[in-house]
């Protein structure tokens, strides 16, 4: 008996997708360390959220705590690249622990963002999710604690000091257009209020939304690669689902539904920040279990960013070069 044809099925990726500067130098930090000295190495909280990326590194010998307490004395400890907060940091250097930060520039540049507002006395709100590491870490950065608001209906129950002496900052894998509703409540109930405009929402995670609504203009489904607590990831899927495009966030292939296929003709695929391009290839394959898949690029933009490995990296492996 001849086998059923299968249907054709178009499969636009978007561009970019997967791994940001940021994500690629944590991973590297991990890796470097682990060739320098051997495992295993600490790294506190998950490197970066990905269950893949985590997996991997843990085959290699890199061991996930959730605390500084769990790290034994003198190991090699990592920060992620959520960012900690500064008593995590004054708690493993009172330890002695060797620390390499692998936090994203671009968080650490938030970080000194808050600072700088609060030695001039403004007090700082902070747009983000609660809960997010990356939003501890800049509470615990920033002196005198922050105020949070994730939502613009959340500006009305500000209690405020001086409402002439405030800042903003934001968390970095946020929604553009959610985070612009937010900065215009907050100017709209404090006038002075003094802040970034969108620019602290990191340049992947913009060029990463910007993609997906292109692609949502062609797709009648989208699927972003992502692990459920990415935070950039969840605002992609969110934007399809506002855009009318039924959105589903897959940590992998397996967690891909075949239903999802009734009635459509082209799927758009894109990826959170933390997640590696192998996952998208294993989707695609997946998809092509059912359809005869046509693949297509969508035209985006190029992203040539590198982000330099931290200086206490970088001088151990030449101190350990010059060793030998």
């Amino acid at each position: 008996m001849a086998s059923k044809k299968k249907k054709k099925l178009d499969v636009w990726l978007a561009s970019p997708r997967g791994f940001c500067a940021g994500v690629e130098r944590a991973i590297e930090i991990v890796e470097r360390a682990l060739e320098l000295h051997g495992p295993p190495v600490y790294v506190r909280h998950e490197i970066v959220h990905n269950k893949r990326v985590v997996e991997t590194l843990r085959d290699k010998g890199a061991v996930f705590v959730e605390e500084v307490d769990d790290i034994p004395d003198g190991a090699v400890t990592i920060f992620s690249a959520h960012g900690v907060a500064e008593k995590i940091e004054i708690e493993a250097k009172n330890r002695g622990l060797p620390v390499i930060d692998a936090t994203c520039p671009l968080v650490s540049k938030v970080h000194k963002e808050g600072q700088n507002h609060a030695k001039k006395d403004r007090q700082v709100i902070l747009i983000g999710h609660e809960g997010h590491p990356e939003v501890e870490g800049t509470q615990g950065r920033i002196p005198g604690g922050v105020l949070l608001v994730t939502k613009p209906e959340d500006v009305a129950g500000l209690k405020v000091r001086n409402p002439d002496m405030l800042a903003y900052v934001t968390q970095t894998t946020l929604s553009v257009d959610e985070t612009r509703d937010v900065i215009e409540a907050l100017k709209a109930r404090f006038p002075n209020i003094i802040g970034p405009d969108v620019k602290d929402i990191c340049y992947a995670t913009q060029n990463r939304q910007q993609a997906v609504r292109d692609l949502s203009e062609h797709v009648d489904l989208l699927l972003v690669v992502g692990a459920t607590n990415s935070s950039n990831s969840n605002r992609l899927r969110e934007i399809g689902s506002e855009l009318g495009i039924p959105s589903y966030l897959i940590d992998d292939a397996e967690n891909f539904d075949p239903s999802w296929l009734d009635g459509v003709n082209i799927v758009g695929v894109s990826a959170g920040a933390s997640a590696p391009e192998e996952l998208i290839q294993e989707v695609i394959e997946r998809l092509s279990e059912f359809c005869d898949v046509k693949l297509k690029k969508l035209d985006g933009v190029e992203e040539n960013i590198t982000f330099k490995l931290p200086r206490e990296l970088i001088d151990a492996e030449r101190n350990n070069a010059s060793a030998i």
